[in-house]
């Protein structure tokens, strides 16, 4: 292993291993199967890449999309490693081209698309090549209870039957409950033993949720954090037009993207996102991961997603350069329909749809918790750990509400009604609703009938919520969940517990920096002549660390982190240059 690290400095320009990257690389040179299990932004790529440069043959990587694979191999070939992709874009002659240039040696990495696989002709043809590795991008997508399974990747163990037994196999992921890493490893016979997990926490993300009037809200951020890259995420076609519109108005900086616009629009619209020409990207899922961009500062979602892993991996998104970011998500409680109404209408069987709404109601108790908020993703995730210190929930110190008394009102309710009912219709009888269903039961009749008449039924409903989430009710499965006590909800009930509830503000992710901005307006021009974004040259990280440091020649320049020889002999005289006129005229 030693001998590989002056290859990472060279290549990449990092002196040492992140977590967890040694680990998975000895097991891939001790010819052992290995699942890496990583968070967005901890390095999986080098897992593979550094490897394929030491080994003599090609390095396969699957790769689920057609963006992820050119962005990889862009970054792969600026930073003078022979790599391609084979994939749909692509016309028979180029592809025949590629595989030629990998059977001759000619290519270190060869990227491919898993629905190739499905054609018993091209797995022909990789039998052909000199495969020493095969690297498994984005593995969850082989596990049908993973929030982003695809077929194709159910090809992936056929393929591997019919490699020699001398090449390695490495499955990496940022997604990954323990279920869906038990089924990774079962389909790729992957044994425990193998299985290296650095854990989900992302050190420099924040979380935050916010419960507010959202178009004011992303106004207030986006002044605030003017020029900062970032994107919005909406679940549907719909709200990202009118955000689009909205925030376009306002003279904002903003591109959409989503399944209804023209693939030529789409295509332009995320091509001047990455090369920093529009500074915020409004979309639907359908954007973001094919892109690597490294210097997203913040992801807001405008509308809850419909599971915790896609909500994760999308506001992975945000900060992959290691700088402090953040993952703001907006709630409001009719954006729960939303995404009911896109599991009723999958046509999935009962018990997909049943386990969908489970993981929806998770998502919703993450948006009413008042814990740490990375602490309940963790959680979910299987890991355990104490508070970030970094999410708004930790960082907010105002003094706590005492809410035992409203606790106990809603708490007997529930008692009262039986422990058979859902939040509407417990909050209707609070607030004295004479609706039909109240009616219907004799609820009217119940002491607790009309106790809480001073409250709105939707704020006594984000009240309940806010108690289940935080495990004094327990719902039970499905789309209409009831409510019933929890051991804890007892204890308040019985004046044994007191019940405290806090609530967010706009802040400014990145203090101004007249250097930084100038190193950034440098790396655009450089960016513009050779027609790559921004990123590809240096990360955000990189030229932080410039304007901090400021190397006064090559042998400095090299030492800063993302700095390898060949980024070094491309750019370090200007950047080195437009340094040292900056610290004359200061």
């Amino acid at each position: 292993m030693q001998n590989l690290i002056p290859l990472l400095e060279k290549t990449f320009g990092y002196r040492s291993f992140r977590p967890g990257q040694q680990a998975i690389i000895e097991k891939i040179f001790e010819k052992k199967p290995v699942l890496g299990i990583m968070p967005t932004g901890g390095g999986k790529s080098i897992c593979y890449q550094l490897p394929a440069l030491a080994l003599p043959g090609v390095t396969l990587v699957i790769s689920p999309l057609i963006a992820l694979m050119k962005d990889q191999v862009d970054s792969l070939q600026e930073m003078g490693i022979a790599a391609a992709y084979i994939n749909s874009s692509l016309s028979q002659e180029q592809w025949q081209q590629r595989m030629q240039q990998a059977r001759n040696g000619e290519l270190k990495l060869l990227y491919v698309a898993p629905e190739r696989l499905e054609a018993a002709s091209f797995q022909q043809l990789l039998e052909s090549l000199p495969i020493d590795l095969v690297a498994i991008d984005e593995a969850h997508c082989i596990s049908q209870w993973g929030h982003d399974f695809r077929p194709s990747y159910l090809k992936i163990p056929e393929l591997l039957q019919g490699l020699p037994a001398s090449a390695s196999v490495v499955a990496l992921t940022a997604t990954a409950t323990p279920k869906v890493a038990d089924d990774i490893c079962q389909l790729l016979k992957i044994p425990a033993e193998n299985r290296v997990q650095t854990g989900f926490a992302r050190e420099n993300l924040a979380f935050e949720v916010v419960k507010e009037q959202k178009d004011l809200y992303l106004q207030e951020y986006l002044k605030l954090n003017k020029g900062q890259a970032g994107i919005i995420y909406a679940a549907t076609r719909k709200e990202v037009d009118r955000l689009f519109y909205i925030l376009k108005d306002g003279g904002f900086s903003v591109g959409r993207y989503h399944g209804g616009l023209s693939e030529a629009e789409r295509s332009s619209n995320q091509e001047a996102f990455l090369f920093d020409q529009r500074t915020v990207m409004i979309a639907t899922n359908a954007f973001g991961m094919g892109i690597n961009k490294s210097n997203v500062r913040f992801v807001i979602h405008d509308q809850i997603p419909g599971n915790l892993e896609s909500y994760y991996q999308e506001a992975g998104r945000a900060g992959r350069d290691g700088l402090s970011s953040e993952a703001v998500l907006l709630f409001a409680p009719q954006d729960i329909q939303v995404q009911k109404f896109f599991i009723e209408q999958s046509q999935g069987t009962i018990a997909y749809q049943q386990q969908e709404y489970l993981k929806l109601r998770e998502m919703e108790q993450y948006a009413h918790t008042q814990g740490c908020l990375q602490c309940y993703i963790l959680h979910y995730f299987g890991e355990e750990a104490g508070d970030c210190g970094r999410c708004s929930n930790c960082l907010d110190q105002r003094e706590q509400v005492e809410i035992t008394l409203e606790t106990q009102k809603i708490l007997s309710c529930i008692k009262r009604m039986g422990e058979r009912f859902g939040k509407g219709l417990v909050a209707q009888v609070l607030t004295g609703s004479k609706n039909q269903k109240v009616l219907q039961w004799h609820f009217e009749t119940l002491p607790t009938y009309g106790l809480m008449k001073d409250w709105g039924q939707k704020e006594l409903t984000q009240l309940i919520d806010y108690l289940t989430a935080e495990g004094y009710l327990i719902p039970s499965d499905g789309q209409f969940p009831t409510l019933k006590l929890a051991n804890s909800g007892v204890e308040v009930l019985k004046g044994q517990r007191k019940v405290y509830r806090r609530q967010a503000q706009v802040r400014q992710l990145v203090a101004d920096d007249a250097l930084f901005e100038r190193l950034r307006e440098l790396r655009s021009d450089l960016a513009q002549q050779q027609k790559l974004p921004p990123y590809m040259i240096f990360s955000d990280k990189t030229l932080r660390e410039l304007a901090d440091k400021q190397p006064q020649n090559s042998l400095e320049f090299l030492a800063i982190n993302g700095v390898g020889q060949n980024k070094l002999d491309k750019y370090g005289a200007v950047f080195i240059d437009l340094i040292q006129q900056s610290s004359q005229t200061e």
